[in-house]
C-alpha cells in the first residue's frame, strides 16, 4: 500500500469516526500482505477489528456506569464449596435468555453463600452482551427514591432504575421497610414488569417478604409481578466469608 493511499485512508477513517483503524492501518496492511488476503478479506479484517475495539470500549463504559461493587465472573465462583447448587442452573441463566425475554432471576440464601457474586457475574455477562446494567442494594434504592420524592423529583429518579435492561437489586430483606418505602419498591417492580429484567438477591424466603415490606398485600403484589417470569435459585450452603475467617484463625493457631 502506497504512503499516499495510506494517508488518504487514515484521513477518511478519522472523519468516519474510526480512530482505531486510522492508528492501526499499517499493522493490518502488513497482516494482509503476509496472509495474501483478497480485498474483501482485508475489508472484513478492518471492520471486525474496529467492531471489537468498539465493543470493548462500550463494555468498559457500561461497567463504569453500572455501580457494580466488583466485576467478578462465574469463572471466579467456587461451585465446589456449594455442592447443593447445580452449576447448570446458573450457567443456563448466563445464556441471558431471561434477559432477552425481559424476565427476572432471584438468588436466595443465607448471608455469605455468594448470591451477590453470582448476581454481579450475570450482570457482567449481560453487559458484555450489549445490555445496559445497573446495580443497587434495596436500601440504597429506597433511600434515593425517598430523597427524590421529598425533593419533588421522584419521576426523574425512577428512570435510574427503569432505564437499564438489567437492574440488580441486592440484599432484599436485610432491613424491614415501612409501607411508604415498600410502595416505592412496588413502583419500580411494577413499571419494569415485562419491560426489563431484574436480578435480585435475598436472605429471606418469599413467604417472609410480608415482614420485609411491612404489608402482606403489598408484598403479594410485588411478588406477583416479580415471579410471573422468574428463575429462582436457592443456595443453602456455608458462608464463604466464614470459611475464609476460619482458615485465617486456623493459620494463626498453627503459628502460635
Amino acid at each position: 500500500m502506497s504512503q499516499l493511499v495510506s494517508n488518504r485512508i487514515r484521513t477518511m477513517a478519522v472523519k468516519l469516526g474510526l480512530p482505531h483503524l486510522a492508528e492501526s492501518l499499517n499493522q493490518y496492511a502488513k497482516r494482509a500482505d503476509e496472509a495474501k488476503m483478497g480485498y474483501l478479506d482485508f475489508l472484513d479484517l478492518l471492520l471486525a477489528e474496529e467492531l471489537a475495539v468498539r465493543d470493548d470500549r462500550r463494555f468498559r463504559q457500561g461497567l463504569r456506569l453500572s455501580k457494580l461493587p466488583h466485576h467478578k465472573t462465574l469463572e471466579d465462583y467456587d461451585f465446589s464449596f456449594q455442592p447443593e447448587l447445580d452449576p447448570r442452573k446458573v450457567k443456563d441463566l448466563a445464556t441471558l435468555s431471561f434477559v432477552e425475554a425481559k424476565a427476572n432471576a432471584a438468588l436466595l440464601g443465607p448471608p455469605g453463600v455468594g448470591k451477590t457474586h453470582l448476581a454481579v457475574a450475570l450482570a457482567v455477562a449481560a453487559c458484555r452482551a450489549g445490555y445496559s446494567i445497573y446495580f443497587t442494594s434495596l436500601d440504597d434504592m429506597v433511600r434515593h427514591l425517598k430523597a427524590a420524592e421529598a425533593a419533588g423529583r421522584l419521576t426523574s429518579k425512577l428512570r435510574t432504575y427503569l432505564r437499564p435492561s438489567v437492574l440488580v437489586v441486592d440484599e432484599v430483606g436485610y432491613q424491614p421497610l415501612e409501607r411508604a418505602e415498600a410502595n416505592l419498591v412496588f413502583q419500580v417492580i411494577s413499571k419494569r414488569y415485562e419491560k426489563g429484567s431484574i436480578i435480585l438477591t435475598s436472605n429471606k424466603t418469599f413467604s417472609e417478604w410480608g415482614q420485609v415490606f411491612g404489608d402482606e398485600v403489598l408484598a403479594t403484589a410485588i411478588l406477583d409481578r416479580l415471579l410471573h417470569h422468574c428463575d429462582v435459585i436457592s443456595i443453602n450452603g456455608n458462608s464463604y466469608r466464614l470459611k475464609n475467617r476460619l482458615q485465617a484463625i486456623d493459620r494463626d493457631t498453627d503459628v502460635a
